[in-house]
């Protein structure tokens, strides 16, 4: 009896050990693409509304960076643009009164020239009132020549303001920290009332419903390896726990490195690998630096 009972409780251990032993063609660790966002203005932050493992969908405001001075900045250039408008001199009205002497001249020469047909005037009138025409008519020339010139330099002034103006609100757009990309808080560098400067990290954020195992695999498994085949992944949660996924093979290297230190591969005398990545829906559970396998036949 006691024979019979030990051989059931061997089989049954035999059984539990080729169970947990998995049968798989590569290992590696799960990753995720991970994005530093960094600071774009300089200035006080006074919001920063994010926490360590938030969700936070794309184009949401997560902060706000001092602005006092940039909007003063504004309020400056938006004067001087009101100032450069109401210099701006009205051409018709500058050379009215000139073009009104230009028009009694020409009805003055008129009359002259008239008067000459019958002997009531004399040549020399005539040429007194030419003489006074031109001289208008280039009054009237250079005047329209100096409005022109000084339109266009308060039109070329006004320009350059509307593109500070624009610069200004570049700046103040970029005081609003937005967050870019859909995804889950992984770190935050940086808390209210700190100081912040261009390129200084914020937070760093990564899109944590599709990680990727990077594995790698040996020559004679190139084979059996190609872009967008599905494959079976296994995550390794430790005292012999694992948990099946599917897989989705999204890039193969094409250039052979030698084997990670921290990488073993079922052939482990080879010396040259190759990389893949296998993008893997995440159902919560996979962590990123999380231990791998993958096995290519299924």
């Amino acid at each position: 009896m006691k024979k019979s009972v030990f051989l059931i409780l061997s089989l049954l251990l035999a059984a539990g050990c080729n169970n947990n032993k998995l049968q798989y063609d590569a290992a590696g660790t799960f990753e995720a693409t991970e994005i530093l966002i960094s600071s774009e203005a300089s200035g006080v932050i006074r919001q920063f509304n994010i926490e360590e493992g938030q969700v936070v969908k794309a184009g949401t405001q997560v902060g706000v960076i001092d602005t006092t001075q940039l909007y003063l900045q504004k309020l400056q250039l938006l004067g001087t643009r009101r100032s450069l408008q109401v210099s701006r001199p009205d051409v018709d009205k500058q050379i009215t009164a000139t073009r009104e002497e230009i028009a009694r001249l020409r009805t003055e020469k008129a009359r002259i020239e008239n008067l000459i047909r019958g002997d009531a005037a004399t040549g020399q009138q005539l040429d007194e009132v030419n003489a006074h025409l031109r001289m208008a008519e280039g009054r009237l020339s250079a005047q329209i020549n100096l409005l022109q010139s000084t339109v266009g330099s308060l039109e070329e002034q006004s320009s350059t303001v509307d593109i500070q103006v624009a610069q200004i609100e570049d700046k103040l757009a970029k005081c609003r920290i937005v967050n870019p990309v859909t995804g889950t808080v992984l770190k935050k560098y940086a808390e209210v009332y700190e100081v912040s400067s261009p390129a200084r990290p914020l937070y760093r954020i990564a899109d944590l419903e599709t990680v990727y195992l990077r594995a790698y695999i040996t020559s004679d498994h190139l084979t059996k390896v190609q872009s967008g085949r599905q494959v079976k992944v296994y995550a390794d949660y430790g005292d012999r726990e694992r948990r099946e996924y599917g897989g989705r093979i999204v890039w193969i290297s094409d250039r052979a490195e030698f084997t990670p230190k921290t990488i073993q591969t079922r052939n482990e005398r080879a010396h040259l690998v190759y990389a893949v990545k296998i993008a893997v829906p995440n159902d919560g559970c996979l962590k990123i630096g999380m231990y791998g396998e993958v096995a290519f036949d299924q």
